[in-house]
């Protein structure tokens, strides 16, 4: 596992998101079943509206830190990163919305990988507390 986290720009080349659109810009640690990621909520943020990360923001951080779990499997693999789709998002709940700074946490836990296809479970921290937490499963394109 790594313990160095890597920055915006770093992150930005594992996505296939481009800005405005990138809502993740760190990654604080790896393996092959996890990562955890951040996100600084930035009042140029698309999804940052009246004071808060709205909900929608929350769900694209979470799916693009899914991404970014395999975007840099690839890149530790010299491959380029395949485009992936959300499949489906189940069990969502969003208990509080970030304001403006503040810094979330998400960790993603793979459950199950096969043919293309992740199941991951993804909760979000703000602080050290959940705020909001899912469950996706994402597909490469082919």
């Amino acid at each position: 596992m790594s313990n160095t986290v890597f920055d915006k720009d770093f992150v930005e080349n594992l996505l296939p998101q481009k800005f405005p659109f990138v809502m993740v810009d760190k990654m604080y640690s790896y393996t092959e079943n996890s990562l955890v990621s951040g996100l600084r909520i930035q009042n140029d943020n698309i999804f940052f509206h009246n004071g808060n990360f709205v909900e929608s923001g929350l769900i694209e951080h979470m799916a693009q830190s899914v991404a970014l779990h395999t975007g840099y499997q690839f890149f530790l693999k010299q491959e380029p990163a395949p485009t992936g789709y959300i499949g489906s998002i189940k069990d969502v709940e969003i208990r509080k919305l970030p304001k403006l700074n503040d810094e979330i946490q998400t960790t993603v836990t793979i459950l199950q990988e096969f043919g293309g296809i992740t199941l991951v479970d993804v909760a979000t921290k703000l602080n050290g507390v959940e705020i909001a937490k899912g469950q996706m499963k994402t597909v490469l394109a082919k």
